[in-house]
């Protein structure tokens, strides 16, 4: 991250007040804060593809309407994943690579060895079991108690789930939260103060020798429907561990796709109730609206703010040319709330029509492989939730990660509450 020390910070200023060139939607800070709205407005109305010139990140383009990001994402062919999909420098980085972060073909190798685990055929068996373990977390939450939601509900229902998907000692689970933290945190990524660079190396020196252990476990043994077993077993992939940084860069991918969608969603979903009462009332009344809402939930929650691509060749985007080499950056928040794609779209509607169009989960090649998982996890949350609680009640302001990439909650005062 750029020195910043000099720089206008966004969060002390009216968003239609200040230049556009002066416009740096990447600071951190405006995310804590739920400040990015008025900037983002502003950018779709007035210069949807937007230069910063001199940004925390550096110079990069702003991608900010629905269909522009969606033609960015279809076309890997200009817009390359390589080398990072953060909106940070690679040298700024650890030094691990994923399949996210690589194209064709390469891309396509990795992706396929573990696309099994998310098959329509093992997210049937995993739905009773994801079921038995939320109604078990939900029957131990204290009625008529404040208590955190983003620690009790949401962190402990996806780690359960990853133990599940890794078969990792089920006793070791918050370790994976934890290591999902820490491989998104910290300044030099996403203007995180949560973790130390040294601390999330090591952090993250820890997660790749437990899952090398595992592996090894894995590969003596009979294949399994575990991610770990599936990648040590594939013959495109088996070698994987001869090069520890993309064995890491996979493990942090897989991780962070089953973590934050779902756990951000989850803690999203009730703060998105609360605020729009008369919403939670309807799906009261009508419990079928869960499989609709759940698409609305991410969409208005966008778990994953932006990514970033290189651009390999002079290309032209809504009439702005960018040169081969420019970093571009895709505000999937922005794109979320696109008023001439999305009817009403700062609304919150458990019953929106097209729900399901939204940029949460990306297109093309980088289409997100667990998207099916976490919709069945979000529904099968609200299914159980709606079944024992009349109402789940925020009771304090949350607070937000600081950060440009995860939108999400560090904690979210509740209490719940019976029918009576």
């Amino acid at each position: 991250m750029l020195d910043s020390a000099n720089r206008l910070r966004m969060i002390d200023v009216d968003p239609y007040d200040i230049p556009l060139e002066k416009i740096d939607v990447s600071q951190a800070d405006l995310y804590e804060h739920d400040a990015h709205w008025g900037f983002f407005e502003r950018l779709r109305r007035q210069d949807p593809v937007h230069y910063c010139k001199d940004g925390d990140f550096g110079s990069f383009w702003s991608v900010t309407k629905f269909n522009d990001i969606a033609q960015v994402e279809k076309n890997h062919q200009i817009f390359s994943s390589e080398p990072t999909i953060t909106i940070s420098e690679p040298q700024e980085e650890a030094p691990f690579q994923s399949f996210i972060q690589m194209d064709p073909p390469k891309h396509d190798v990795q992706r396929a060895a573990v696309q099994p685990v998310v098959a329509p055929t093992n997210l049937a068996k995993l739905e009773p079991i994801i079921r038995e373990r939320a109604g078990k977390i939900l029957d131990e939450l204290p009625v008529g108690e404040t208590f955190d939601l983003v620690d009790r509900v949401s962190v402990e229902l996806t780690c359960q789930m990853l133990a599940t998907l890794f078969d990792f000692p089920f006793e070791q689970r918050r370790k994976l939260a934890y290591w999902s933290d820490i491989a998104t945190g910290g300044p030099e990524l996403a203007g995180s103060d949560f973790v130390s660079e040294e601390e999330r190396t090591k952090g993250l020196g820890e997660c790749v020798q437990a899952f090398t252990e595992l592996w090894h476990q894995r590969l003596t043994g009979p294949p399994g429907n575990d991610m770990i077993s599936m990648l040590a077993h594939s013959e495109k992939t088996r070698d994987m561990l001869s090069t520890p940084m993309e064995f890491l860069g996979n493990l942090i991918l897989l991780i962070v796709g089953g973590n934050d969608t779902t756990r951000n969603s989850i803690s999203g979903g009730v703060l998105a109730l609360n605020q729009s009462p008369g919403e939670y009332q309807k799906l009261r009344q009508d419990p079928s609206l869960i499989p609709n809402m759940v698409s609305e939930i991410i969409r208005w929650q966008t778990p994953v703010s932006s990514m970033s691509r290189r651009v390999k060749e002079d290309t032209e985007l809504h009439g702005k040319r960018i040169r081969k080499g420019d970093k571009v950056v895709m505000w999937y928040v922005s794109g979320n709330r696109d008023e001439e794609v999305i009817d009403d779209p700062m609304s919150f509607r458990v019953d929106r029509k097209g729900a399901r169009h939204h940029l949460s989960f990306g297109f093309g090649i980088h289409r997100c492989m667990g998207n099916r998982l976490a919709e069945m996890q979000l529904r099968i949350v609200w299914e159980e939730l709606m079944k024992r609680f009349h109402t789940v009640e925020v009771v304090g302001p949350a607070v937000r990660n600081r950060s440009n990439m995860i939108r999400g909650y560090r904690s979210l005062p509740v209490q719940v509450h019976r029918a009576h």
